[in-house]
Parts: structure tokens; sequence; C-alpha cells
């Protein structure tokens, strides 16, 4: 029978009925020793008659206790008091009294508005994480089950709760099978209909596919009960119904709820398709874990909030007509890119939307995008024709892309979680900018590093050179430590390109194998341990549910398990990314890709100028040139061609004299940068096989197969030239702790490259000059690149060669001029005096010319003839194409389409 007033239940008084439920009745109580009020929760009598389920009862007080946490109802105690006329004890539960109104009774009135429903799936999120990590597993949330109070939500019996093995240690091993509120407001059998007892445990509306199998309910099948309720905070509708249990089952195990934006246009499109996530029949393709929920909500609320973002303020307005063009083109694409869509009354699923961003103007190239965690903004490197790179920011609902006050040369930016600040890797130093504006800030020295990633625990990680591993550093500053460790008793040379997971915890990165290919792996934070997802040709990053990476020239994503570590299913294409291994792309943590497409260029043509730029004949008909290099005798050209179904770079060789060209390399991969030997007849260039770019020789006359000339440990590597006097061929590599370095290279085969210059900068487009005492080379120590010269085989001083920007220096045969390519596009030429010491005279113009794309390092577009008096030129059929990017948003719905 029920407690009347002035009852007591040991020390608890009780003051006045809460509510009653399946397994008995709540009271409000007045703790006598500590002089508080609380909820007291009587197991019914035919219950507690019951061992087992008196049993069950006590577990579930010491399992509710264990959990610790401000969104969480606290359980103080438990006990027994005499049952009347001998009859058995009554079985109670102390809890924390709350002052407030279940979640259930706010949704009478209508749904939350955005910014409460991210606050308070936040806090439900948040606790049930802790619930999890304590191996409990709720299995009746509801709306019911939550009260909003002043303090936030607080997520409330236990009652059906399950203790799993912990991931540390908890008591509890079971619970009881109905469940009870203690509510200030509400009855307790408010927001519980259709709740059964026996096998299947909980509340039907909100009981996952799995279970009403007979399935054992696990943290997943909380994660859709949690899918449910945002739904509910976000409509005030029931995700599934049903006229009885028959036809809501069905429902559940067969049909999808209405997408939420067609009940509340103002849904956030991330919003939703977390909830679609929460919501996947197969708990393997479900949202993991309730630590990413609460994670996808804060970016969403920061989102919303435009947190950071900075206002892109027009420089110029030209009449009111043009900006409200602009304004409206603006809002057509920020209603596609947000997918706010506030009066399309029905779709299916997020729209999958894509969109290009063009380079700005005065630009010569864009590289590296980067999308932001909320998915607002991307942010981009790009050059200016001086040789200037920066880092440009773009808000999607913007017209223009701004750039950052800050020179990164060729460094890779990547994004805070908070989406506010861009850290990158420039002159051996890892800084971080705001992106609001202000001067960048260094963290730590990271040599050789150009890849890092940005947890949202606080930690950055990075990777060295080739043959180092994961290093990471406090965001905030402070001493760098190893997160990964190479194995080299199984081969292995290098860890590199790491990349944050939802849970800030766990990341992707990529491990290298002397002749094996690359390995996916993930690791984590403070362990040794890591778990491999399969091998691949390029780094990895992740969207909500899938790994994104490249393969053979295209984006594809495969469908990951996060739980297990393993990829299901085949990988979906996204599109052609240009990059190879590096891949120009970015995953967003939002559900969107950024990319770079490879660029469908066009032919060009190749063209003899004279040395004031007059056109003196084509050297051949059009074709996608990439690369032109003259033989020593200037009769033949060595030229590197994309043509085929595969899209790859074939090296031929044009013979100038008859007009005849003949197909040199038939190999799978590029094969680029040819570099003559001073006979003519053999041709040495970079080859792509198996991961790696790798330097080869074969005949010039075609025929035969190709050699190997051995390799340095790192993972590219391409010729500049051949000298004659130093019998070496020049190459760049990757290697050590450095950037691009520059070494020599036996044309035999039999020695290991010998280290030329391996400072701290980018070194490349090294030449030895004709009589073998001097190296002309790029390097951008000064911030941009420019040409310099210092003695073969060194050491000795070095002099700049360029004043305004430079690269891919050519020596004429005697020695006495050095040609270069300026900024700009000029072919600039300047007078060199050997000796004991060098002297360089004035650079000065030859001519301008628009150049093709194509070309390793800039260094292969035009070539001069021995005496410097006609040179060949690489030059497009059309405009040339600055560079520009995609953007892909909800690629997730685009993925399960397909």
């Amino acid at each position: 029978m029920p407690l009347a007033p002035g009852m007591r239940l040991g020390p608890y008084e009780i003051l006045a009925p809460l509510g009653a439920g399946g397994m008995g009745e709540v009271y409000r109580a007045r703790d006598s020793r500590l002089e508080r009020t609380v909820a007291v929760k009587v197991l019914s009598p035919q219950l507690a008659a019951n061992p087992e389920l008196r049993a069950r009862f006590e577990r579930e007080a010491r399992a509710a206790s264990a959990l610790n946490h401000p969104h969480i109802c606290a359980v103080y105690d438990i006990g027994r008091a005499p049952g009347e006329s001998g009859s058995d004890d009554s079985v109670f539960l102390v809890m924390e009294h709350l002052e407030g109104e279940t979640l259930a009774h706010r949704l009478t009135r209508g749904p939350l508005p955005t910014a409460e429903l991210l606050a308070r799936g936040t806090e439900i999120a948040d606790a049930l994480d802790r619930a999890h990590r304590a191996g409990i597993v709720h299995r009746d949330l509801k709306p019911g089950n939550i009260m909003l109070t002043k303090g936030g939500a607080k997520l409330m019996d236990f009652g059906l709760a399950r203790v799993t093995a912990p991931p540390v240690p908890a008591p509890g091993s079971s619970a009881v099978e109905d469940t009870i509120s203690p509510t200030r407001s509400d009855p307790a059998t408010l927001g519980t209909p259709l709740t059964a007892e026996g096998t299947i445990v909980g509340t039907f509306q909100y009981m996952a596919p799995e279970v009403l199998e007979g399935a054992e309910a696990d943290a997943r099948s909380d994660l859709w009960a949690l899918g449910c309720v945002l739904y509910e905070m976000a409509t005030a509708k029931r995700a599934f119904g049903g006229r009885s249990q028959a036809s809501l089952i069905s429902s559940i195990m067969s049909s999808e709820p209405a997408p939420p934006s067609t009940l509340a246009p103002l849904t956030p499109p991330a919003l939703e398709q977390l909830i679609q996530a929460c919501l996947a029949k197969d708990p393997e393709d479900r949202v993991q874990t309730a630590h990413d929920v609460k994670l996808e909500l804060g970016w969403i609320a920061q989102g919303s909030s435009r947190a950071g973002v900075p206002a892109v303020v027009a420089k110029r307005r030209r009449g009111r007509e043009r900006i409200a063009w602009a304004v409206a083109a603006v809002a057509v694409a920020a209603a596609a890119v947000l997918g706010a869509l506030l009066f399309q009354r029905t779709r299916e699923r997020p729209r999958v939307v894509r969109f290009e961003v063009p380079a700005p103007r005065g630009t010569v190239a864009v590289s590296w995008p980067r999308l932001s965690p909320d998915g607002m903004t991307l942010a981009f490197v790009a050059g200016d024709s001086s040789g200037t790179a920066r880092i440009w920011v773009r808000p999607l609902d913007a017209v223009e892309a701004h750039p950052l006050e800050v020179e990164v040369g060729s460094a890779r930016p990547f994004w805070s979680p908070d989406s506010r600040w861009l850290a990158f890797i420039a002159d051996g130093k890892l800084r971080k900018v705001p992106v609001a504006g202000g001067p960048a800030v260094t963290i730590c020295d990271a040599p050789g590093g150009f890849d890092g990633s940005w947890s949202s625990r606080g930690w950055i990680l990075f990777d060295g050179g080739s043959s180092d591993s994961i290093r990471g550093v406090p965001a905030s500053g402070g001493s760098v430590r190893a997160f990964s460790f190479l194995d080299h008793a199984h081969g292995e040379t290098s860890h590199a390109w790491p990349f944050f997971l939802p849970d800030g915890r766990h990341f992707l990165f990529v491990a290298s194998r002397s002749g094996s290919p690359d390995i996916i792996r993930i690791g984590t934070l403070g362990s040794r341990q890591y778990r491999e997802i399969g091998h691949t040709a390029s780094r990895a990053e992740y969207v909500p549910g899938y790994v994104v990476y490249e393969n053979e020239g295209a984006l594809v994503a495969q469908r990951l398990d996060l739980r297990s570590g393993r990829v299901r299913g085949d990988p979906v294409p996204v599109g052609d990314v240009a990059g190879g291994t590096v891949g120009y792309f970015s995953a967003s943590r939002a559900g969107g890709v950024a990319y770079r497409p490879r660029a469908a260029q066009g032919p060009s043509r190749l063209l003899w100028m004279s040395r004031d730029g007059r056109v003196l004949g084509e050297a051949a008909p059009p074709a996608n040139y990439q690369d032109v290099v003259l033989s020593p005798d200037g009769t033949r050209a060595a030229l590197g061609i994309l043509a085929g179904p595969a899209n790859e770079v074939d090296l031929w060789v044009r013979d100038l004299v008859r007009g005849v060209s003949t197909r040199l390399t038939f190999e799978a991969g590029d094969e680029i940068a040819p570099a003559w030997s001073p006979g003519g007849d053999r041709i040495a260039y970079g080859g792509y096989r198996n991961g790696r770019m790798r330097c080869y020789i074969r005949s010039a006359w075609g025929g035969g197969t190709e050699d190997s000339l051995g390799h340095t440990p790192g993972f590219y590597e391409a010729p500049y030239g051949w000298s004659r006097a130093a019998n070496v061929i020049t190459i760049s590599s990757v290697s050590g702790v450095n950037r691009w370095d520059l070494a020599a290279l036996s044309p035999e085969g039999r020695q290991p490259p010998r280290p030329l210059l391996n400072g701290p900068f980018n070194e490349g487009g090294g030449r030895v000059s004709p009589d073998g005492r001097w190296l002309a080379y790029v390097s951008n120590e000064s911030g941009r690149e420019e040409v310099y010269i210092v003695p073969y085989p060194g050491p000795g001083p070095k002099i700049r060669v360029s004043t305004a920007g430079g690269s891919a220096p050519q020596w004429r045969e005697d020695g006495r001029e050095l040609f270069f390519e300026g900024a700009d596009q000029s072919i600039m030429a300047v007078d060199v005096r050997g000796g004991a010491a060098v002297e360089v005279g004035a650079p000065r113009l030859l001519f301008r010319a628009t150049l093709a794309i194509g070309g390793f390092y800039r260094a292969y577009r035009w070539a001069p003839t021995g005496d410097g008096q006609r040179f060949l030129v690489n030059t497009p059929t059309g405009e040339v194409a600055t560079g520009r990017l995609l953007v892909v948003t909800n690629l997730a719905t685009e993925l399960v389409r397909k």
C-alpha cells in the first residue's frame, strides 16, 4: 500500500508522493541525518517478494552509485524497512531529489530551440559516455528519464541498466527490468507507453532494432535511443510510431523517420545527419560512442554560433544592384552548402552539394585545401607571381577568400578542433595563427615536419622526416614526445600523416615498410598498441563512418568501424584528386570533404623561341606535354606526355630532325624528370613504383628494361641533370629529418646517393656546371624560391643569383651563362665567370612566355640549346588554369546511396 506522509523508512521521513510505476512508487522524503530532501524509490511488495528481482534492484543501486557525474541523478543509499504484520521487508533506493520537469513534460509544449537542444543533448551524451566508460548500459533512455533542472539535464533511472565488461573497473553486473522516474512535476507513468517486462526490456519507442530481435543491448543501443530523443527534442514528435506494439516494432525495423527538417525547417543539417547516424538500423553503421555524439553536438553548436569565423569585408562597392546579385548568389550557395533549406518541405536525406572554389585573383596555384571541423570554412595555400605562399581562408557563405598575414612556404595547414586557429610547420617550427587575424605563435621546434593534426584533448601530433615516428606536443606549447614507435625489426622506415579521430584520443597514421605497401593504422595517445586498417598508397583522413584516401589518382571512401578498426565493403570513388601519395584533400568531422581535382589539362605545344622571344617554329604536334629536355647535341628531346586511360605520364623521345616520336616507357605508373647521359645514349628518370618515386635508367633508343639506380631512404626521388665532368646524376629526394634535399647518384648505381645539400629548407633544381666545379640550385631559405651557386662538391660560400625569385637553373654548354626561370614566367640569364671564386653578373631578361603547368619542380617546362641561342618551350594551347578546389557537403549521404 502507498506510504503516508510522516512514515519513516529508516532515517528517511516520507513527505509526499511523486509518482508510481510498474515497479513501485517514488516519494519526496527528508533525510533526518543530513537534513536534505531526497527522492525515495520503493520496490512494490509483489516484486520485493521475488528474491531475484530484489537482488537486481540492489545491484542497480550499486551500479548507479558508481556514476558520479553532474548530469546523472546521484544515488545516495539503499535500504530495507520491516513490512507491516510480518510481511517482507520494503526495499528502497534513495536518490538525489531534482527540482524541474522531465523532458517528456517539456516536449508537450513543442520542440526545443536549437541552442537549448544542442546544450541539453551534449549533457545527455556526456552522461551516457560516463556510464558507458564504467561499463554500464542504461537500456531505457527516453524523455521521461531525463530531468531538466536549473543546472541542466539529468539522466535518471538506471533501473534497466546492465553492467557490461567495463574499460575501467566498475561495480555491478545486472539490474532490474523496469523504471520509475523520481520527478517533481510528472508522475512516473508519463512518457512510458508500451513498456514490457521479460526478455525485451525498455520502452518500445526507443528500442534499437537489434534489441527487438533479442540481441543483448550494448552502448550502441543506448545511442539509438539517444538518436530518438534528439529527434523528439528537435520536432516534438516521436521518430517511430504505431497503433499497436506490432505496428510500432515493424516501423522501427523497416522504416525511416521523416527527416527532422520536414517538421522543423530550422534544424541544422549537421544535426540531422548526426540523428540519422544514431538511427542506423545496423549497429555497425551507427555512431559508435557517446563521446563522438557529444563532440559532434559541440561542433554543431560552434558552427551555429559562427565562433571564430572572421567576417569578410568588401573592399569596394560598385552599385547596389551588383551587391544585391552577389548577396543573392551567396545566399543560394550558403543554402546549398549549409543545407538550411528553410522552405523545403520534403527530402529523404541531407542534400549532397558539390561546388567549386576558384583560385583567388592574382594567385598562380592553390594547394592543401583544409575544410574546418565545423564544415563552415575552407583554408588553402596559394602562391602569388613572386613565389610568396600564404594561407587563404574562405567562409563557405562568403564571396571571396582573404589571406592571413603569414608566409608559409610549402607548409600544409591544419585546423584546431574549435575552427578558430590554423597550425602549420614552416622553417622547422610548428606555429599556429588565429583565423580572425593576428600574428603567428610558435609552439615548438619541428625539424623536418610536414603534416599535423590537432586533438580536442589539447594535443597536436605531427610527423617528422621520412625516417621518423609521430611526435606530439600540447597545443599551448611544451615538451615534444614520441607517440608512435618504428618497428625496425619488421622493416618499418617511417610513420607519417597523423589525423585525429572524433574522440581526440585515437588517430590515423600511415606506416611505411621497405618493399611493402604502406599501411593505415589507428593509434592511441599514450599507447604503443596499434590497429591496422589496410593498405594504402596515400595518407588517410576520416569523415563520420568512412576512411578517405587516394587510390590511383581517385579520392575514395571506405566504410570504417572505429570499434573494431576494420574496413567493410569496397572503396567508393568521390572524385579525381591531384597530389599523388600526399593527396590534395581534407575531410571534415561535419561530414564534408574538400579536394583539388586532377587537372583535365588540355594539349600544349612545343615551340622553338629565340633569345628575344620570337617564335621560330613548332617542334611537335600538340599533346599533354609534362616534361621537355633536349639531348646534348640538340637533335632529340625527351618528352613526358600525359595520356591513356590510366591518365599516366610516359616518356617519349622526339627526333627533332626527322619529326618522329618513339615511346620510351611502358611500365605502369608515371615516369617523370628525364635526364640525358652526356653521350645521349641513355636516359635517367623518376618512376612511380609501389607507392614510391625512384630513379631508373634505360637506353635512349628504346627496347630493353629499366634498371634501378639504388635509392635514398625516403619515398621520393627524381633526377635533375647528368654531369659529364662529375659523372653524377643530381637528384632531389625527401630523406632524413629534412625536406627536399639534393644528392649525387652514380650512373652505375653501385653506391648509395651522396648528400649534397640537406639543410633545414627545400633544396632542388640541382645542376652541376659543365666543368664540374659549381652547383646551381634552388632554395626557399629566404622565404621564396631563389637560385644560388655553391662550389661542387663543396663545401664553400654560396652566391645568390636571382634577385626577385627564380627556379629551374640550366647551364650553357660552355658554363659562361646560367639561365633560370623568373617568378613571373620570364626566362632570365646571368653571366658566370669561373676561377678560384665564381663571379656572377646581374640577371637580365631574355623573354617572357606563357608556360604550361606540367613539369617536375618547374625544371622541365623549357630547355636551351647548348649554345643558348634557341629555347624549346612548352606552352599551352589555351588559357592556363591557376587551380581550383572542390567542396562536397554531406558526403555520407552520397556514399550510402552508392
